[in-house]
């Protein structure tokens, strides 16, 4: 199993950065309230405030400003203030080796995925699919559940997801444990072929994305399938799918359609409904720890994630 980095405590000191697309400064403002009443303290990287096109700053500069945040002793957790596009731009330069020797809570999700696959793949740490500071925290959505979440950080706990959160329905019944691993599909699928490429070999594979319609979810879960992901897994945990209805003027194959397809036929658990994605509340999971997914019973339980 993966290595779990140290738990949080009241007085610690999280570092701020904005690894893909510029946040919305005003929402990142607004959310250091709720850092503040979980006895945090913050230091922001030097690029949270670039904006570089579509990119908050150049690769370099956001890079370097997460490894700087990994090195820096006084730094005790790492949360992303937004997600967007442009980690993969250059994980390929990460140093992994500082990553492991340095092992800190990493929080964040939606581009953040590649990321998460890359730290888990050669640095072997533990890391947080959860909601960000810009994108969710500090707006007036953000969800008490959401919140409570963030509590897993200082206090090594079990999660337990029950259809109390939301409904849940099993594609296909059974039972199966694994390290969780996975995040938003759009860039599980940018890492086939690549160095990144996410293993899911024994694994519980978690998806979720935003904004695709069916055919685009269709055509990554066929990217999956081709490449092994899907038959490798031991189960498949489906997050929130939001804004992912066809458009009105064309026909189209519904998004339930598409998961009976591509994940109905696997012979292994697989159940959807989760609220684990781009959605409030949004249950956040550790990625790398063991899991266990109850397609019966509509349950998964996922082992803590901090030591």
């Amino acid at each position: 199993m993966r290595i779990r980095p140290e738990r949080l405590r009241r007085g610690d000191v999280v570092g701020i950065v904005a690894p893909s697309s510029p946040p919305n400064q005003e929402s990142l403002k607004r959310s250091l309230a709720f850092l503040e009443q979980l006895g945090l303290k913050v230091k922001f990287g030097k690029h949270v405030n670039d904006v570089y096109g579509y990119l908050a700053g150049s690769d370099e500069d956001r890079m370097n400003d997460l490894q700087d945040m990994f090195a820096d002793p006084e730094v005790k957790g790492i949360i992303c203030a937004g997600g967007g596009y442009g980690s993969a731009r250059y994980t390929d330069r990460l140093d992994f080796q500082l990553i492991r020797e340095n092992p800190k809570v990493f929080w964040g999700f939606s581009d953040i995925t590649f990321l998460h696959t890359g730290i888990g793949l050669y640095a072997d740490v533990v890391t947080f699919h959860g909601p960000m500071l810009a994108s969710c925290v500090g707006k007036d959505s953000f969800h008490p559940l959401s919140a409570k979440m963030f509590q897993q950080l200082f206090e090594p706990m079990e999660l337990h997801y029950t259809e109390e959160i939301s409904p849940l329905a099993a594609i296909h019944k059974g039972e199966a444990q694994g390290e969780l691993v996975g995040g938003n599909l759009s860039l599980l699928s940018n890492t086939i072929g690549t160095k990144f490429e996410i293993d899911t070999t024994g694994k519980l594979l978690f998806i979720e994305d935003i904004g695709e319609e069916p055919y685009r979810v269709d055509g990554m879960l066929n990217q999956l399938r081709m490449a092994g992901k899907l038959a490798d897994a031991a189960g498949i945990v489906v997050g929130d799918f939001a804004d992912a209805e066809p458009k009105k003027e064309k026909p189209s194959l519904s998004l339930d359609e598409v998961f009976q397809h591509y994940l109905g036929g696997l012979g292994k658990p697989v159940v959807k409904g989760f609220k684990i994605g781009h959605c409030e509340p949004h249950f956040a999971i550790p990625l790398g720890t063991l899991a266990k997914l109850d397609a019966d019973a509509r349950t998964l339980t996922i082992l803590p994630g901090v030591e």
